[in-house]
């Protein structure tokens, strides 16, 4: 049976795309060009039209004032980089006219577009920059004129003179169809390493024809990259498995392998989006396709990212829950699951603004329309205040602690966790009571699992022929057994015969067990009863039962002091001989020594197991 995260992760890429989809949307419409005007000694267009209305507002820089300084600006920056000055590129982007690209993808496709300009500038010829006119209100220039389209310069609307926008998108197809001209002028700019420009210029000429949209090389190209971020998504998964498992063991911390993988696989998922997202820069895709891609693997990126880190919080919590269980300490048992909610609230908060940063959403805009709705969200979350102040409250008074034994009202149970919004009890039915925490404000709360000593009140009955030197040396023998035993309060307990009952002498036992919780003060009082039992028949002690037994007496005239009354020294060899009688049995049974751990009641190793698979 496939597991939950490989059926959900076809549906997280598709997601990622059907996002990139929405987000990315078409490129924007260049506009239709003007009609333009030759250089001097061309041909001039017919229907020449004025230059666009420069911004009143805008700063025209100077270097592109007119078309000659542009064209000057451009040429000059476009020399320095070929002679190994990387940062003149920027003056050059700057002569393009982008507009027309979309902003995500403007700043990276810059670049590669000044250099793909002046390869084919490089290749058509001189271009005679004292024929072009230099005064700023003039119309379009065209340098050059093809079937693949034309170089025209041409006045923006904020008063700048650039590359106009349909040389810009007519420049794949431009410098496609002069790649295998000579060089007229200029010197070759050394593309970056793997770069578009680098691959192609080095793939066979079969591989640069187009089929369906992109070239052949292109399509080459997606099909390793899938390829490779496959094999991403398999090492990072099994590489982190195995430091993790390192680390784990180190720390001498162990996590269960279904919470290790599911929280491994989003990383897997991020180390594939990181691969697609670096090979796509490299394949030259035309504008629309390389938006569409680019922004559907951000987003899965983005995505795997924030799911990643909340997988991260189960592990640790994991990991913090089983230091927990390690200390003596109830309130870090109370803290860890608290901590661990409140991390996973903020990577989910902080993810669902990542998320909306890299879909481009003003982010500002959102928060200050949530600031509008604040004061209604405060009035609805009233109970949602009241619960987080019951649960500070808990923590700081430290009302309970989780296995702890409560009464809160009329529910009794054994506290389970205590979150943000509520305290689960479990009752001794075994039912699950969810109460709100803001009761906790008010409630009266008696914790049982606080007590420092836990009373025991019993009575042990003998029959009525037991002689009173030895109910003395039982009663002795009793206390000696709670001085001995290691669970028992030393400093204060009572064991007399307290009563006369119809059929038996009756001796109250008294006593504290200082335990820290119920199945050990159970264990204790079953040891201590079980002594008790042993001291009775080593001593000669029967108890009592209900009976009903007729006498017939015959009176004879008393003939002197009742056997044992007054004798001290006889009930002071009784008390002697109940004393070491209750040595004797602490020493045989093994408790007069170190004291012994509480209960620890442990699952199964086979039911553990099975309560722990996938099911």
């Amino acid at each position: 049976m496939m597991s939950a995260h490989r059926i959900a992760r076809p549906f997280v890429v598709l997601l990622a795309l059907c996002v990139g989809l929405v987000a990315a949307g078409p490129v924007a419409a260049r506009p239709a060009p003007r009609p333009p005007v030759q250089v001097p000694g061309a041909q001039v267009a017919p229907d020449q039209e004025a230059a666009p209305a420069e911004d009143p507002g805008a700063v025209v820089p100077p270097e592109r004032s007119t078309a000659r300084k542009t064209a000057e600006t451009f040429l000059a920056a476009m020399n320095d980089v070929a002679d190994g000055l990387a940062d003149r590129l920027g003056d050059a982007v700057a002569c393009l006219d982008l507009s027309g690209i979309n902003e995500i993808i403007r700043e990276e496709r810059g670049p590669g577009l000044a250099i793909d300009l002046k390869e084919v500038l490089d290749r058509l010829g001189r271009v005679d920059t004292w024929r072009l006119p230099d005064v700023p209100d003039a119309s379009p220039y065209v340098l050059h004129r093809r079937p693949e389209g034309r170089i025209v310069l041409e006045r923006a609307d904020t008063g700048e003179w650039l590359f106009a926008q349909e040389t810009v998108a007519a420049l794949p197809a431009l410098l496609e169809a002069v790649e295998d001209l000579d060089r007229v002028v200029g010197h070759a700019i050394e593309h970056p390493l793997l770069s578009a420009q680098w691959i192609r210029g080095r793939v066979p000429a079969a591989l640069r024809e187009r089929a369906f949209l992109l070239a052949h090389w292109q399509w080459v190209g997606l099909l390793l990259l899938a390829f490779l971020g496959v094999v991403a998504d398999r090492l990072v998964t099994l590489v982190g498995a195995l430091l993790a498992r390192a680390l784990l063991r180190r720390e001498h911390l162990a996590v269960r392998a279904d919470t290790l993988r599911t929280s491994l696989r989003p990383f897997g998922l991020l180390a594939m989006a990181l691969t697609w997202s670096w090979g796509l820069r490299r394949l030259g895709l035309p504008d629309d396709s390389y938006l569409f891609l680019k922004v559907a693997v951000e987003f899965l990126a983005a995505l795997a990212g924030v799911w990643g880190a909340y997988r991260l919080v189960d592990v640790l919590g994991e990991a913090l829950g089983q230091w927990a269980a390690k200390t003596e300490g109830a309130l870090d048992d109370l803290l860890v699951p608290l901590a661990v909610k409140s991390i996973k609230v903020f990577v989910f908060a902080m993810g669902v603004v990542f998320l909306a940063h890299q879909l481009r959403f003003n982010v500002l805009g959102l928060a200050t329309g949530l600031g509008l709705g604040g004061l209604a969200f405060a009035l609805a979350s009233q109970d949602l205040v009241k619960n987080l102040f019951g649960s500070v409250m808990v923590i700081a008074d430290r009302t309970f602690q989780v296995g702890d034994w409560v009464l809160i009202g009329d529910v009794e149970g054994t506290v389970e966790r205590v979150g943000f919004r509520s305290t689960r009890i479990r009752t001794f039915y075994n039912s699950l009571v969810t109460m709100p925490n803001s009761a906790l404000i008010t409630a009266s709360v008696d914790n049982f699992g606080a007590r420092r000593y836990r009373r025991w009140k019993t009575t042990v009955s003998v029959t009525y022929d037991t002689p009173p030197e030895r109910i003395e040396a039982f009663c002795e023998g009793i206390r000696e057994l709670v001085r001995r035993h290691p669970y028992t309060r030393k400093d204060y307990y009572q064991v007399y015969l307290n009563a006369f009952a119809p059929a038996s002498l009756d001796v109250l036992l008294y006593i504290f067990f200082e335990c820290p919780d119920w199945s050990t003060e159970l264990r204790e009082r079953q040891r201590l009863m079980l002594d008790v039992i042993r001291l009775a028949g080593r001593m000669g002690v029967e108890f009592a039962f209900p009976t009903q037994t007729l006498h017939v007496h015959q009176s004879d005239p008393p003939t002197g002091e009742p056997a044992g009354f007054g004798d001290q020294r006889a009930v002071n060899q009784a008390s002697l001989r109940g004393r070491q009688e209750a040595r004797d049995i602490i020493g045989t049974f093994g408790l007069d020594g170190d004291k012994p751990p509480p209960v620890r009641i442990e699952v199964p190793a086979e039911e553990s197991r099975g309560e722990s698979g996938d099911g």
